[in-house]
């Protein structure tokens, strides 16, 4: 089917090259980087007359996104441009000085998921920040939120527990593009660095990704499609705990599950909170990799059954909830020794989930997230593109 949307590159080749001719280009992208005909971004930078790309820079993931979650990489050379590729999640998360000798302006270009856990957009800012500490100007190309860009749910990160997993205080599911994101981190967090964003056509806040007909690229290897990140914004909090999140299975984020886990009678109990738009089935599987690698786990799939009345986060904390009162002698909240906060707070971005699911009532919590979405929809309000 003929897209509905235009992105934002091929409306930047169109209209407005001209803000990089005669300039060193830098291109901060991944393999979501293309055009709606999946020509990539390099490629067509790389070979257009009157841009001269001269670095490209690598979000978590790596270029070609095979890398995965947490797993550093180094600086290496693109070998179809012979351009150096800089990691920004190897040595360092931020452009060096010596990374941003090698350009004039940076343009982004990378699919997001519209989730405050996924790093992608804590990259863009921390090149915003070295395109105003270089005196360097940057371009964002839009892209749609998948996930759509009306429902917003979850609490703000507190002072105390930002990480690049929740670098500024914005919702779970924020309904914003990266482009109007960009600008709203530029204002609201004094990063104030010369910002171009170039809009889309045709792309509508109610739209989820299927609404768009555009080709769909995963932006990272356990991104599988639209009810995966749907239910992202409420399951990913499960990476803080001991219980499998279905890394290593061909569903991550769908299923959840642990070896003493009966699914059957998880399923029976979750299913009988009658929760709204949503399923529960019993499920089997044994992780390829990650928590419980080869091991049998018994658990449960979610399946939404309503998308646009599905509320990911409040879903997940009512069955979380439930779990914990269940089987909260063998559920553990994982800690490192690299990081202030237990795992799990992180994500959540306080403490007062998991201190409420501790202690059987999650009102509280439910009632922090509300307060805390109404008040980022007011800030938010002047920085939407798209009505």
């Amino acid at each position: 089917m003929k897209p509905k949307v235009k992105l934002g590159v091929d409306v930047f080749l169109e209209e407005h090259v001209h803000l990089v001719k005669g300039k060193r280009v830098g291109l901060l992208t991944n393999q979501t980087g293309a055009n709606a005909e999946l020509v990539s971004t390099i490629r067509l930078f790389h070979r257009h007359p009157d841009i001269q790309l001269t670095a490209l820079f690598a979000p978590e993931h790596g270029l070609k996104t095979y890398a995965k979650e947490g797993e550093k990489f180094s600086n290496t050379v693109h070998e179809e441009t012979n351009l150096p590729v800089f990691s920004l999640y190897g040595a360092t998360k931020k452009p060096t000085d010596e990374m941003m000798d090698e350009v004039d302006v940076v343009v982004f270009d990378i699919q997001d998921i519209g989730v405050r856990y996924y790093t992608y957009i804590y990259s863009l800012a921390y090149m915003m920040e070295a395109c105003k500490r270089t005196n360097k100007k940057i371009i964002v190309l839009d892209r749609p939120n998948p996930i759509g860009g009306i429902e917003v749910e979850g609490n703000l990160v507190a002072d105390d527990f930002t990480s690049f997993v929740g670098l500024y205080p914005i919702p779970n599911r924020y309904g914003m593009t990266v482009g109007e994101l960009a600008s709203y981190f530029n204002n609201e967090f004094s990063i104030q660095c010369d910002l171009t964003v170039v809009s889309m056509e045709g792309w509508n806040r109610n739209m989820y990704l299927s609404d768009t007909c555009l080709p769909w690229i995963s932006p990272s290897p356990n991104t599988t499609g639209i009810d995966m990140m749907l239910l992202y914004p409420g399951t990913c909090l499960i990476e803080g705990t001991n219980l499998s999140e279905g890394r290593g299975t061909t569903q991550p984020f769908e299923i959840i599950g642990a070896p003493f886990i009966n699914g059957e009678k998880l399923q029976d109990e979750l299913n009988a909170l009658k929760l709204p738009n949503i399923h529960f089935r019993a499920t089997y599987f044994k992780p390829t990799y990650q928590k419980y690698k080869d091991e049998l786990c018994e658990g449960v799939q979610l399946y939404i059954l309503d998308r646009l009345n599905f509320k990911p986060l409040s879903t997940f904390s009512k069955a979380f909830n439930k779990i914990v009162s269940i089987y909260g002698d063998r559920i553990e909240f994982l800690t490192y020794e690299s990081i202030k906060h237990p795992m799990f707070d992180l994500l959540a971005g306080s403490a007062l989930l998991r201190k409420s699911v501790l202690e059987g009532n999650i009102d509280n919590f439910l009632e922090a997230c509300q307060k805390d979405a109404k008040e980022f929809m007011t800030r938010r309000a002047k920085y939407l593109l798209y009505r």
